[in-house]
C-alpha cells in the first residue's frame, strides 16, 4: 500500500515539475486551457508580461462569451502596456474599451489607452500627431473619470504634450526664418500664434515677424518695399506694446529706425 502511495506522490510531483519547466509554447501545445490561463496568470504575477500575453493570446477564445473574457482581454493589452509595446497595447486597449464598456477594468484600461500615446510622442523636431491624439486621450479621460487619482498626474502631461506642441509650431516657423524665406516665416509664425496664443515662445515669434518682415522688405524689388516696410514697421508697435521690456528692443528700434529712414526718403524722392 504505501509503495502504491508513493508511486501515486512522485507521479504528481513529476507531473508538476514536468509543467513547471514547460515554457509558453509547449503549454500551448496541450491544448489545455485552463493550463494555459493559470500558467498566464502565474506568468501575470511574476511581471513575465511576454510569456503571459503569448498564453493570454491563445487561452482567449476558449474564454469567449464567458466571465473570465474580459479579464482575459485586460490582462493581455496590460502585458503589452508593461512590456512598452505601445502600439500593440493602445490597439487592444481601444478593443477592450469599445467591448467591455461596463468592466471593472474599464477605467485602468482607459487610462493605460491615453498613457499608450503619451509615451508614443516623439520629440518636438518630429510630427506631432500621436502628440495631438495623446492630448485628446487624456482629456477625455479627466472627463469621464473627474474624480480619479490620475489626474493631477494627466494634468501636468497634458502641460507637457502643450508645450511640445507650442515648440513644434515654433521650430517649424524659424526654419523657415533660418534658411531666408521670409515671406514662408511669417505666415508660419503668424499661424503659430493664431493656433498657440498662450505659447511660451509668444515674445520670440513676435520678434521674428518683425525681423522677418524687415529682411522681406529691404530684400524686396522697390515698388514692394513701402507696403512691406509699413507692414513691418505694424508688427513692431505690435511687439513694443506687448513687450516694451524686451531684450530686443533696442535692435528692433534700430530697425525701425531704418525703415522710418526709407519711407522719409521715399517719400521726398516723390516729392
Amino acid at each position: 500500500m504505501k509503495k502504491g502511495i508513493i508511486s501515486i506522490v512522485i507521479a504528481v510531483v513529476a507531473a508538476v515539475t514536468s509543467v513547471s519547466c514547460m515554457g509558453p509554447g509547449k503549454i500551448i501545445k496541450t491544448g489545455d486551457p485552463k493550463l494555459m490561463y493559470s500558467k498566464a496568470l502565474e506568468y501575470y504575477g511574476k511581471e513575465k508580461w511576454s510569456k503571459a500575453s503569448l498564453l493570454f493570446e491563445a487561452v482567449q477564445h476558449y474564454y469567449m462569451g464567458t466571465t473570465a473574457q474580459d479579464s482575459i482581454s485586460f490582462f493581455n493589452a496590460r502585458c503589452k502596456f508593461k512590456d512598452r509595446d505601445w502600439d500593440s497595447a493602445s490597439t487592444l486597449l481601444d478593443e477592450f474599451r469599445r467591448q467591455f464598456g461596463n468592466s471593472v477594468f474599464i477605467e485602468d484600461a482607459e487610462g493605460m489607452y491615453a498613457l499608450c500615446f503619451y509615451f508614443m510622442s516623439p520629440q518636438p523636431t518630429r510630427d506631432q500627431t500621436v502628440t495631438s491624439q495623446a492630448i485628446i486621450a487624456i482629456t477625455e479621460f479627466m472627463s469621464r473619470y473627474p474624480d480619479s487619482t490620475r489626474n493631477d498626474d494627466f494634468q501636468k502631461i497634458i502641460d507637457e504634450l502643450t508645450q511640445r506642441l507650442h515648440d513644434k509650431a515654433y521650430i517649424n516657423a524659424y526654419t523657415y526664418y533660418k534658411i531666408g524665406r521670409h515671406k514662408s516665416a511669417i505666415v508660419a509664425f503668424k499661424n503659430a500664434l493664431k493656433q498657440y496664443p498662450e505659447s511660451s515662445h509668444r515674445e520670440e515669434i513676435m520678434y521674428y515677424i518683425v525681423k522677418s518682415s524687415y529682411e522681406l522688405a529691404h530684400n524686396s524689388i522697390e515698388s514692394k518695399q513701402t507696403d512691406r516696410y509699413l507692414s513691418m514697421l505694424d508688427s513692431y508697435y505690435s511687439f513694443l506694446s506687448e513687450f516694451p521690456e524686451s531684450k530686443y528692443i533696442k535692435e528692433l528700434k534700430r530697425l525701425e529706425k531704418e525703415a522710418k529712414d526709407y519711407m522719409d526718403r521715399n517719400n521726398k524722392e516723390k516729392i
